[in-house]
């Protein structure tokens, strides 16, 4: 299964296709849309996610409700367009067109239509101006920008709905940590999926959720972000995606890969990750027992062992940073002078938190989804469960 985007945060549209899904996989455009709008919900966000909503279409690989097979292809338009067109054009445009009023008086609007030379810390800007010989930070922001994760989000609903229709697999998301305080909770069920939906911080411990807001509302009343640390936790994956064998193709590997991807991440951990590097290995790692099936008495690898799913729950935590356009805005050179300046600053968010979870749920459904087609793959959906099946009864009884 392959998956790629395209376009930029101010441009017409994003762009997303995928390639390797199965036909005859159920798809709601709502279930995608509602996936949308958790992407741009959560308790910090910024101004810009109440105007710029984003306009689902579906061009091809689906018809009537059901996936066909061959690519999919779909856009997220940008409501926001008709004041950038002139800005984002593809087409050349004179400088007198970009400094035209819109009409309304207001200056600030003429700022998006200059070029943007104080790149801020913490972002690509002042590596992406001098890796692509660009003379404005607007060619590097544009794409860098975490708009682009809408349409990862997007795909992430596709690969969900594979994973549910031929395994049975749901995965949901939760914060565990914003800013210094870190929530001592269980992993999300997939039972509590719609009641986590509906709070502004995406945990149901009403004490960890206060303090969580106390911290975005501290950042915010210092003019500073925060970051944090979200938990995507995935249920009911068989056992036996990924390898030992090959080290790009083992599923933690995979992972992690996917994660440190998402704008902002700057660590990610598997199972107990981090804490079993303090833990003897008597206590690092999973008793095996049988009740039933094979179990494993904890989890504290997380659902992976040696590159490969064992079965158990695979739990992801992504590490945050808080985001990188500071009100208080930071010390910067200007690329024109070489001199001191203060960073550009445009809307920014507080937190980013929150929605980083909802992506994180996005990036980890595409894995698995590709490991699954990897180990299982046909050119259906039936033909994907009969493989699984077949895999899974193949393995002998007293090691089920």
């Amino acid at each position: 299964m392959h998956w790629s985007t395209a376009g930029e945060s101010h441009g017409k549209a994003l762009v997303a296709l995928i390639e390797g899904v199965p036909a005859g996989v159920e798809i709601q455009i709502e279930h995608i849309e509602a996936a949308l709008a958790r992407r741009r919900a959560g308790y910090g966000r910024g101004s810009r996610q109440r105007f710029e909503a984003d306009v689902l279409e579906v061009l091809s690989g689906v018809r009537h409700g059901r996936t066909l097979g061959s690519p999919i292809a779909l856009t997220i338009a940008n409501s926001e367009w008709p004041k950038w067109n002139a800005v984002m054009s593809p087409l050349p445009v004179s400088q007198a067109e970009l400094m035209r009023s819109d009409g309304r008086g207001d200056q600030r609007e003429l700022a998006r239509n200059k070029r943007l030379t104080k790149p801020r810390p913490g972002h690509a800007d002042l590596v992406g101006m001098n890796k692509y010989g660009f003379d404005s930070v607007r060619n590097v922001l544009e794409r860098a920008s975490a708009r682009e994760t809408a349409a990862r989000v997007a795909l992430g609903e596709i690969a969900r709905a594979l994973l549910e229709q031929a395994a049975g697999i749901q995965i949901v998301s939760q914060v565990v940590q914003i800013g210094a305080y870190r929530a001592d909770v269980a992993p999300a069920s997939a039972q509590e999926a719609a009641e986590l939906n509906e709070s502004s911080v995406r945990q149901l411990n009403l004490e960890a959720a206060a303090r969580f807001v106390e911290e975005i509302d501290a950042a915010k009343l210092a003019g500073d972000t925060v970051g944090g640390v979200v938990e995507v936790t995935a249920w009911n994956v068989p056992q036996g995606l990924g390898t030992y064998a090959v080290d790009r193709e083992r599923l933690d590997a995979r992972i992690a890969s996917a994660m440190m991807s998402i704008q902002s991440a700057k660590g990610v951990e598997i199972g107990d990750g981090f804490a079993s590097a303090a833990r003897r290995g008597s206590q690092a790692h999973d008793d095996i027992y049988r009740e039933g099936t094979v179990r494993r008495r904890t989890n504290r690898a997380g659902g992976i062992e040696g590159g490969i799913s064992n079965g158990e729950a695979i739990t992801v935590r992504v590490a945050l940073k808080p985001i990188s356009t500071v009100p208080r805005a930071l010390e910067t050179i200007d690329t024109d002078t070489g001199g001191p300046a203060i960073a550009n600053h445009q809307r920014s968010d507080t937190c980013a938190v929150v929605p980083a979870a909802v992506i994180a749920e996005a990036m980890l459904a595409l894995v698995l989804a590709d490991a699954l087609l990897d180990k299982c793959g046909g050119d259906s959906l039936e033909e994907v469960r009969r493989n699984l099946h077949g895999f899974l009864r193949s393995i002998p009884e007293v090691r089920r």
